[in-house]
């Protein structure tokens, strides 16, 4: 890792410092599937139409997966310290380790900059370069700007259900996962074809289009899907997210319904919780999740198969086969 950052912050003599840096990559880099990483170099491969590629070739594709999940890196560890959660991927979040504190502020802006010098010492000579830079920065700059939305949404001031509805929550999904989940692997598997990205806007949509999907299967699973399954207890009615299941609720409920709502909605105390559940069953909100799912998949279809490029076809539908009716 630090190899590949070319990184040089710490003198020879300061072997601390150095093991310290490689202990947080190590902690917060790795752990996870990599999906957005290997996504990189599975939509090359597909883009080039190849099975193998050459060692040049994989080097350049994983080396921007790695970005990526650098870039993944850093939004977690800071959005860890903004939600003030206690665990990641099984282990305490960052900024819980006793050392660490909220040294994890200035660890994300290093694993940050690490993507920067990576790009830099890999791709300077490539005639694509300025075109990853601004997709980095354009991609960060969307996903900050969803998290904000979040952040303003769920947790500033006093709890109010009324700044919750579809819209609101289609621009936080869109900004906070969807461009650097989906769009982006694809983005940087296109750049390392040759390709310009200002052709491919239909491409980018329905990756967006395809993000927004998947986190509502998230919100959804968060409240009906198997904890055994999806590896984790759902929080998303204790902890006041703006979910696609609270806001169809907003807008198919009574006045005695959303006063349910507005009495439980935000409370970690089991009987609170089960009692919006009960309401979101009332609400039969699993049909309407199970009508979005089939019409999300059907747009979706419609839509790749309107791509002129075949192997872009197979990119997008790859993308789609993995995550449609997903239960994890």
């Amino acid at each position: 890792c630090l190899c590949l950052a070319d990184y040089d912050a710490f003198p020879p003599t300061q072997v601390q410092g150095i093991i310290v840096a490689i202990w947080m990559l190590d902690y917060n880099v790795l752990g996870g599937k990599c999906n957005r990483g290997l996504s990189v170099i599975d939509s090359y491969k597909t883009l080039k139409g190849v099975d193998v590629l050459r060692k040049e070739e994989t080097f350049l594709a994983c080396t921007l997966g790695w970005c990526i999940e650098w870039l993944q890196a850093y939004f977690l560890v800071l959005d860890d310290i903004m939600d003030n959660s206690q665990t990641r991927r099984g282990q305490p979040c960052w900024f819980r380790v006793p050392q660490v504190g909220l040294i994890a502020v200035n660890d994300g802006i290093i694993l940050r900059n690490h993507i920067s010098r990576i790009l830099q010492r890999h791709f300077r000579g490539k005639p694509y370069y300025v075109d990853l830079i601004d997709l980095f920065n354009e991609v960060e700059f969307k996903t900050a700007s969803g998290q904000l939305l979040d952040l303003i949404t769920t947790h500033e001031g006093e709890k109010d259900l009324t700044k919750y509805n579809l819209n609101v929550h289609r621009r936080i999904v869109q900004y906070k996962t969807a461009y650097y989940s989906f769009y982006l692997p694809v983005a940087c598997a296109l750049l390392l074809s040759g390709e310009n990205l200002d052709n491919f806007g239909d491409v980018k949509n329905i990756l967006v289009e395809m993000g927004t999907y998947f986190q509502v299967q998230d919100d959804y699973l968060d409240c009906f899907g198997d904890p055994e399954s999806i590896g984790k207890i759902g929080t998303d009615i204790e902890d006041y997210k703006c979910s696609w299941l609270v806001v169809q609720a907003l807008e198919h409920a009574d006045e005695s319904q959303k006063g349910i709502l507005l009495e439980n909605y935000g409370k970690s105390d089991p009987e609170s919780v089960a009692k919006v559940k009960d309401l979101y069953k009332e609400l039969d909100l699993e049909t309407a999740f199970h009508k979005y799912e089939r019409e999300s998949y059907n747009k979706l279809i419609a839509d790749i198969e309107a791509q002129p490029s075949k192997a872009v076809q197979k990119v997008l539908m790859s993308f789609l086969e993995k995550i449609y009716k997903r239960q994890k």
